[in-house]
């Protein structure tokens, strides 16, 4: 017998013989719950049309949420249009948690029938089950999926959430079309930092148009971090006009930890004032070198 079936009938027993052990005396509910979970744990390597009618029965029947929930799961890894489309009318029509996970497994599942499905659910849900659907695309990678949500939001909040998404996605090539279509924003500036995107953070750092804009960008590459991003932090410091860019440009440099480029400036500055905030920052970085500026210190060579 080929050794899947044999997994499949494996599963099968144990659930059926789960619900006989649970109206046995002596037997506790913690005992028959393990024993369903491991048959349905079976079912992962069973052939899917064995395993489908099976994780159904689950889903459908009179069992524990835990239980439902791992159906789901199983659901999520079989390639039937029937078990997408158990996905899908869970996460349209279910209760609870159970909504939320059949969401996720949509994620993990990444069957694109089943993900385009959810724009309709997003629609018509609420905080909980749109913040599901985001995270659902984030497993699957859909980053067109979010960017379609972030041009369509209807308000901040909303779209903070898609671009934050982008963002953890490192998608680099919606984020850029979203500000092409709607302009830079404090949250684009954020998702920049996270995906690591050093030239469209530079680009705002150092343009002092808007200096708000510029100062998040400056912290952002502080974020993003890296030998560029640290270039240019030092670059902005020394060339910056404004007391607050060089200070913004100090707080990025202490983000990434560059204690390299704060003692570059501490060796070359001649202002007492200045000497003692990059010392001050250096104490604040754990740098190792602040022992040997104290030391110099005493001896007049700093």
């Amino acid at each position: 017998m080929h050794l899947l079936r044999i997994l499949a009938l494996i599963a099968m027993f144990a659930l059926a013989a789960a619900g006989a052990v649970a109206q046995t005396a002596g037997n506790s509910a913690d005992d028959t719950e393990q024993l369903r979970m491991a048959a349905l744990e079976a079912l992962i390597s069973a052939p899917p049309e064995k395993a489908l009618p099976i994780a159904a029965k689950v889903l459908r029947g009179n069992y524990s949420d835990t239980l439902k929930s791992r159906a789901l799961f199983v659901l999520s890894q079989i390639e039937l249009p029937e078990a997408q489309q158990m996905l899908l009318d869970t996460a349209k029509t279910g209760t609870g948690s159970l909504r939320t996970e059949a969401i996720r497994m949509i994620g993990i599942g990444g069957d694109t029938t089943a993900l385009a499905g959810l724009k309709d659910i997003y629609a018509g849900g609420d905080n909980d089950i749109r913040e599901a659907v985001l995270d659902a695309y984030l497993i699957a990678d859909d980053a067109d999926a979010v960017y379609q949500i972030a041009v369509a939001a209807s308000d901040d909040e909303e779209f903070e959430a898609a671009v934050s998404i982008l963002g953890a996605m490192n998608a680099r090539d919606e984020l850029h079309r979203l500000r092409d279509k709607l302009g830079s924003s404090e949250s684009l500036i954020d998702a920049y930092s996270v995906a690591g995107d050093f030239e469209s953070l530079r680009e705002l750092a150092v343009d002092n148009k808007d200096p708000e804009m510029q100062i998040q960008a400056i912290h952002g590459l502080g974020v993003a971090g890296g030998d560029k991003a640290n270039a240019t932090l030092l670059e902005i410091y020394k060339s910056a006009a404004s007391p607050d860019v060089r200070e913004a440009a100090l707080e990025g440099m202490l983000i990434s930890d560059y204690d390299e480029g704060v003692l570059q400036l501490f060796r070359e500055s001649q202002d007492t004032d200045e000497k003692r905030r990059l010392l001050q920052t250096l104490v604040n970085m754990d740098s190792d070198a602040v022992m040997e500026i104290i030391d110099s210190t005493f001896d007049g060579t700093q």
